[in-house]
């Protein structure tokens, strides 16, 4: 594996049924998320959760592509060049 990167996973939830299938991937990787925050925006009736995470990149793709395929959310990740 390669080395590890510090990162920013930032999730959109539009389809609230979508939070146990949410919470249970984010588990998968819970050795490296370093926190998250979760935030209810009721005007939009969105949710926004952001992650951050240190793990090598193929972990946080991994990641990212396993909570953007359900459907109803959207997931983007920014990488610390580092």
């Amino acid at each position: 594996m390669s080395e590890n990167r510090l990162a920013v996973i930032s999730i959109i939830v539009e389809n609230k049924s979508k939070s146990l299938d949410i919470n249970t991937v984010l588990s998968e990787f819970a050795d490296y998320i370093i926190g998250r925050m979760g935030v209810p925006y009721r005007a939009k009736k969105v949710a926004i959760i952001s992650v951050v995470i240190d793990a090598p990149s193929e972990i946080i793709n991994k990641l990212t592509g396993k909570i953007g395929m359900l459907d109803g959310v959207t997931a983007k990740t920014l990488m610390h060049k580092a």
